[in-house]
């Protein structure tokens, strides 16, 4: 019986890096592709601290790690279609006036699809794709679906970032730290000799300054309460984002945070902290995963952000494209263009994109 080829996403991080080791660990045939999606002209910035920057030094760890663990690496330009589909989105979302996750959108659009797609045109059948994320997965016999879970690692868990992956999707893919601790998954990496175990991680999705790519279309002006009063001028919607304090310019006595964002009338509205609480948000952009779809009210937890501590609620449908979510408490600073993601026990439900809250 032949060994099953499993495609490893290499980032040239200890994640990725240590995937390829567990799988060939486990008897797969393994290897390993890097995406290329950094393009020069979009940002000038010499280091590489964020998921978006020069990719020289990553692909040299790549490249040592496929060597130390002899496998073979493919390397994928994706430039252009990462350009014209998660940086388009990324600075349209902005422009909007809403603060956009990319990293969501890369994982559905680019990881997980076209990157696949470029691999097979390459002539390179495989039987399972592979990615460092923390999280589970496993087939339900019952309702004939694929259940993505949470990881073990509370702390790394990353289902957030893939509740828009669909069935099809989630049928190809194999997890392998679901069930590791990022402690162990260092350890590992010491134990093998990967070099990459005290590697830094990327905290933010752009390296360096983001003002090159909204290329003089972000436009000054006004800062206000909420009752409308001008209180100061702002730079340009595109840098601000719900519950924002810093870089706001106000000498004023109380401590004010960015409570809305009003792109008709090019309007940053600030006001207290009790103002960034709210109950209720519309989502839309649907998918769901746990289930076919929501016909009735359903009792859930949801996180508003990847690191937000999930909340209960309940999601109420509205129709086939949004949804209402009504936490039992209210909760600090939901905002627009953020996904919330909802969770049954472990299990991810699904999830969609925050457009309103009150």
């Amino acid at each position: 019986m032949s060994k099953k080829k499993v495609i490893v996403g290499l980032s040239g991080g200890v994640d990725s890096s240590v995937s390829a080791l567990l799988l060939k660990e486990k008897g797969y045939d393994v290897y390993g592709v890097f995406m290329k999606i950094f393009d020069e002209k979009n940002n000038r910035s010499e280091k590489r601290s964020a998921c978006y920057g020069p990719e020289e030094k990553d692909l040299e760890d790549v490249e040592r790690v496929c060597k130390n663990l002899n496998i073979p690496l493919y390397i994928v330009d994706l430039k252009k279609e990462y350009n014209e589909i998660v940086l388009r989105y990324f600075v349209k979302e902005y422009l909007e006036g809403k603060t956009p996750n990319p990293c969501i959108i890369c994982n559905r659009f680019i990881k997980f699809d076209i990157l696949l797609k470029k691999v097979l045109s390459l002539g390179i059948n495989f039987d399972f794709f592979a990615t460092g994320h923390y999280a589970l997965l496993e087939y339900d016999k019952i309702r004939k679906r694929y259940i993505l879970k949470r990881g073990i690692d509370e702390e790394k868990d990353q289902t957030y970032f893939l509740f828009l992956l669909t069935q099809e999707q989630l049928s190809k893919i194999i997890f392998p730290l679901g069930n590791y601790t990022k402690k162990q998954v260092r350890e590992l990496a010491r134990k093998y000799n990967l070099h990459l175990s005290d590697k830094e991680e990327s905290q933010d999705f752009i390296c360096g300054d983001r003002s090159f790519f909204f290329r003089d279309r972000e436009k000054e002006g006004f800062i206000v309460d909420k009752y409308g009063n001008i209180l100061g001028r702002h730079k340009g919607i595109v840098y601000y984002t719900i519950g924002q304090r810093k870089g706001l310019g106000i000498a004023k006595g109380e401590r004010l945070y960015v409570i809305g964002i009003d792109k008709e009338e090019n309007k940053i509205i600030v006001g207290e902290e009790k103002d960034l609480y709210k109950k209720h948000l519309i989502a839309e952009n649907l998918n769901y995963i746990s289930i076919e779809k929501l016909v009735s009210e359903k009792e859930v937890e949801a996180k508003i952000r990847y690191k937000h501590t999930p909340a209960k609620c309940i999601i109420k449908p509205l129709d086939e494209k949004r949804v209402e979510v009504v936490f039992e408490r209210e909760q600090r600073a939901p905002t627009p263009g953020q996904a919330v993601v909802f969770y049954e026990k472990d299990e991810v439900v699904g999830g969609g994109f925050i457009v309103k809250t009150f």
